[in-house]
């Protein structure tokens, strides 16, 4: 198996990873830290996916992992500036640079397992060097050796952006499926 990671441009695959099995299911498709919750809890069915279509024309809104041409997986990446960490309350600012946040990994069932999860966070960080970012910011879980339920694994394990040459920056307050989430960065200067 050889791995790819790109921009995430194409809206089909995009939507294979992050959009609904059903068009008028009311799936996340990776926006909740991306819009303001006013928006995105007052979209429904196929209106999410047509709102990251009209995003998706304005640039890619994160990274593609690609086994051949089949989309495997999914990360979120993005100016903090231009997400919901901005102003979050939990998480806190280390400082004043303008990172970019890190904040959703996904990688479809059946290929789980084969360190997909890695490339997409070094895909991350790759594609936001290229677009100028100074450092960027992860906020995992601090899950240790305790099991993380796949549905709430999508911000990621700590563990896994140590490997990548993340360091801990920050406790948070925030918690996520029962484990406390850390701010990790890694540094692109």
């Amino acid at each position: 198996m050889s791995i790819e990671v790109r921009p995430a441009t194409a809206f089909e695959d995009v939507k294979a990873l992050v959009g609904p099995k059903r068009a008028d299911a009311s799936v996340c498709w990776c926006l909740s830290y991306r819009i303001p919750s006013t928006v995105n809890n007052a979209m429904r069915g196929q209106e999410r996916g047509e709102f990251v279509a009209r995003l998706l024309e304005e640039g890619p809104l994160g990274v593609l992992a690609y086994d051949g041409d089949v989309p495997v997986g999914w990360a979120a990446v993005a100016p903090r500036s231009a997400t919901t960490f901005a102003r979050n309350r939990k998480i806190p600012h280390v400082d004043d640079l303008p990172v970019w946040s890190l904040w959703c990994i996904r990688v479809r069932p059946g290929h789980r397992g084969q360190g997909i999860s890695h490339h997409l966070i070094e895909g991350a960080v790759a594609f936001a060097r290229e677009q100028g970012a100074p450092a960027v910011e992860a906020y995992p879980l601090d899950n240790g050796d305790a099991k993380v339920d796949q549905t709430m694994a999508y911000a990621g394990l700590r563990a896994n952006f140590e490997a990548a040459g993340f360091r801990h920056a920050a406790d948070t307050t925030s918690v996520l499926s029962g484990h406390p989430r850390v701010l990790m960065r890694f540094a692109l200067d």
